[in-house]
Formats: C-alpha cells, structure tokens, sequence
C-alpha cells in the first residue's frame, strides 16, 4: 500500500479531513497535523511532512494551506522535494507527468472540496514520464 503523508494548517485542516476520508481506503496515511482551525504557522507541519519525503518514509505527500504557497515554498526547501501548487487536476497531471511531483500542494480557499478530490486523485493515479523530463528534474537541485 502506498505511503502517504497529508498535513495542513488552520486553513486548511477541514479540506484535509474531507481528503483524509477519501484516501483512508486505499493508502496507509500519515497526519502530521494541525488538527484545530486555530492559527498555527505552517512551517510547523510543512517540514514535518517534507522530510518525510526526503528520508523516504512517505512516497507522497499532500498538504493544504489558504493559499497553497506558503507550504509550497516551504516543502521545496528540502533535498528530493517537488512540491507543486496546484488548482486543478490539469496542473496535477502535468506537475506528475514532466516534472515528478511528490508533494501535491493545494489551495483550501481557492477551490472546492470536489476540485480537490478530483486534483489528489489525478496526481496520484499519475505516473512520472521520464525520458527528456528526468534530465530537468535533474537540474532541478543546485
């Protein structure tokens, strides 16, 4: 079963139960928080999560703010860590396709709770393409 990691903060942590409820069938899930729809700050939960990823405990990770870019920003910060912001499942596919996403970053107050099902559903059931792509990713780290 595939290993997932989902985290979110304030903002995002009623999104983050509706996807929760979605994947719990079909991927073994790992929360890192927040858990409350009181302020928090999301590098708290975002580095959690990315280095889950960079130490390959997580195959993927998901995580949700108001905006998306903050834990986008943060995420990326870590060695072996694609994250991507995106709004629809277009982007979603393309962020797997060409550019081996493993962080899926979503926008809580910018798109439904259908969109983001429909968006966690695309990059998961997408698989990297490689070829031309895997020598841009491999530039992607200094």
């Amino acid at each position: 079963m595939i290993k997932i990691g989902i985290a979110a903060d304030h903002a995002g942590v009623v999104l983050k139960e509706k996807i929760k409820d979605f994947l719990k069938l079909n991927y073994d899930l790992e929360d890192y928080g927040t858990n409350s729809e009181e302020s928090v700050d999301y590098p708290d939960f975002a580095h959690p999560l990315a280095n889950s990823i960079a130490d390959k405990y997580n195959e993927f990770g998901i995580i949700i703010c108001g905006s998306g870019n903050g834990v986008c920003m943060t995420v990326n910060k870590h060695k072996d860590v694609r994250g991507a912001l995106c709004w629809n499942k277009e982007i979603a596919s393309l962020a797997r396709k060409h550019n081996n996403a493993n962080i899926l970053c979503l926008p809580a107050r910018f798109i439904t709770e259908e969109i983001a099902i429909e968006i966690v559903n695309e990059f998961l059931v997408t698989n990297f393409e490689g070829g031309r792509h895997q020598k841009r990713v491999d530039k992607i780290a200094p």
